[in-house]
């Protein structure tokens, strides 16, 4: 084999191509791109916080609004009688619209001097200003079956409510049940327990009444005192 002169070689290394030079288009193109994706990226990243901050906001408002809106009602309220006392558990979760009602009324001193009307015993005791002798004749119980008895909280013995056909201002009457009652629900909107003062409920369900259920005695609601806690 013949010997390559060290002066070919060099010759050799000379003809070597140089590396290859990249494009200016090849470089614009490179770079768009690059901005595209940084662009990209800042637009997202602005939006999410843009969303971010404006859902806080509505959530804030919104709660502030509800919170607003939503009277802070009392959980208790004592019925004064001129037989005593009667502390009643507002249901003002489950009945809060009643419950607004029957508050705003006290306030206004709607129940002060309110008459016990009609007393059925086992059954109920009503308050209010309706005076028809015969306004209790849907309250009596003949022909009722107590085997089909719903055993509901709402309808047991000591339940405040009030009539679901009149519960506007003038017509708000009260009434405490003596007794589980079958048909509770279709006839009044419970919204209250008695938690202290059954004797008295008890003392009011035995006085005298006439054929029309009517106390032959005086009973009345002297006044009705809110309280927010026990």
């Amino acid at each position: 084999m013949a010997r390559i002169k060290p002066q070919a070689l060099l010759l050799q290394s000379k003809k070597k191509k140089a590396p290859t030079r990249i494009s200016a288009v090849t470089i614009i193109l490179c770079s768009l791109i690059t901005i595209l994706i940084v662009f990209f990226l800042y637009s997202t990243y602005r939006n999410w916080s843009l969303r971010s901050t404006i859902h806080h906001t509505e959530s804030y408002s919104s709660s502030y609004e509800v919170n607003s809106k939503i009277p802070d009602l009392p959980g208790y309220a004592i019925l004064n009688t001129s037989k005593g006392s009667i502390m009643v558990e507002l249901f003002k979760d489950g009945s809060f619209e009643v419950v607004d009602k029957f508050t705003k009324l006290c306030k206004k001193g709607r129940f002060k001097g309110m008459r016990f009307r009609h007393v059925i015993k086992h059954y109920v005791i009503q308050a209010g200003d309706a005076d028809n002798p015969g306004a209790a004749g849907d309250w009596t119980l003949k022909g009722k079956n107590y085997s089909q008895l719903d055993t509901s909280l709402k309808h047991e013995a000591f339940m405040l409510g009030t009539s679901k056909t009149k519960n506007n201002e003038k017509g708000f009457e009260l009434f405490i049940t003596t007794a589980p009652i079958p048909d509770l629900t279709e006839k009044l909107i419970v919204f209250g327990r008695v938690i202290k003062g059954e004797d008295v409920v008890q003392e009011i369900e035995e006085v005298d009444t006439d054929e029309y259920y009517q106390p032959k005695s005086r009973i009345e609601i002297t006044d009705v005192t809110l309280q927010w806690e026990l």
